[in-house]
């Protein structure tokens, strides 16, 4: 169960509102990169934690409440900023507010920021956010991880947390309004933190030693010769080039890294003849038993 209260987590004010900025806000709350994504990704996670303590379930909840909170935030910033956006591109500057005359007569941002904003926010929101990306395209949860393994979601959590992060710092480079960078610089912040949360339980877990990923998988099983070595595929043979991945112990101290020159080992592959009713060509089907 959850509790509401009407307050922000943090202050968003515009003090120029701009329907450009608006659009780029909504990558924010429904791209991949967005806190829809984040917000669901560790409610299921926290909903499908398995384990003998409750704390890693408890506080992936906690983060994915706040992170409802962000998605409030920054769908208040989108409502705001489109604030006195004219009601079609073809209102012109006399009929529009100062704001939009100073848009599209050549203000603090040009005619494109109109004319670059969704349509969707004129026609199906009344001026409001939605769940989608910058291109108007619905979040539809293909990039939801929740795989049941703490380590593994973990390490999707960061990847989450960075991208995330990048791009609420693209977001504070193009702002050109003061409210706006002071509340990126919050969720960037945020960002930081909950990068080092993950990491932080990584390392809680066992860091390297807990891999490789699921880790009660018996490495005995594996094809042991073959589980550090890193493949170079160059068509004329010329060896990869050398870092940390190619030669000296592996991170979880069960190997040697190697380098090998890719080479099949397989066969080509040869298909049976098609089968009959199965539409395809007759020059397909092979002759009746």
């Amino acid at each position: 169960m959850y509790y509401m209260d009407k307050r922000l987590q943090y202050p968003v004010r515009v003090e120029n509102p701009d329907p450009l900025f608006a659009r780029q806000l909504q990558q924010a709350i429904g791209g991949i990169e967005g806190e829809i994504r984040v917000c669901l990704q560790y409610f299921f996670q926290g909903w499908g934690a398995r384990g003998p303590t409750s704390k890693y379930r408890d506080m992936l909840l906690h983060t994915a409440t706040e992170e409802i909170g962000h998605i409030e935030m920054l769908a208040t910033a989108v409502a705001l900023n489109l604030e006195n956006a004219p009601l079609s591109l073809q209102e012109t500057t006399a009929a529009a507010s100062p704001l939009v005359n100073a848009v599209m007569g050549g203000g603090e941002r040009p005619r494109h920021a109109v004319e670059g904003m969704l349509q969707k926010h004129l026609l199906s929101t009344g001026l409001a956010a939605f769940p989608g990306n910058s291109d108007g395209l619905p979040f539809d949860c293909s990039h939801i991880y929740a795989s049941g393994n703490l380590a593994g979601d973990m390490f999707a959590n960061v990847t989450a947390e960075a991208t995330g992060r990048t791009l609420a710092v693209r977001l504070y480079n193009a702002a050109h309004d003061s409210g706006m960078k002071d509340m990126l610089s919050f969720l960037i912040a945020r960002d930081t933190m909950h990068q080092q949360q993950w990491l932080a339980v990584i390392e809680e877990i066992g860091g390297a030693s807990g891999l490789p990923i699921p880790n009660s998988f018996p490495q005995e099983a594996e094809r042991r010769e073959w589980s550090y070595v890193y493949l170079g595929s160059s068509a004329t043979g010329e060896p990869p080039p050398q870092g940390r991945w190619t030669s000296g112990p592996s991170l979880d101290g069960r190997g040697e890294f190697s380098v090998r020159q890719n080479q099949p080992m397989g066969e080509e592959p040869v298909l049976g003849p098609a089968r009959e009713g199965s539409g395809a060509q007759a020059e397909q089907i092979g002759p009746k038993a």
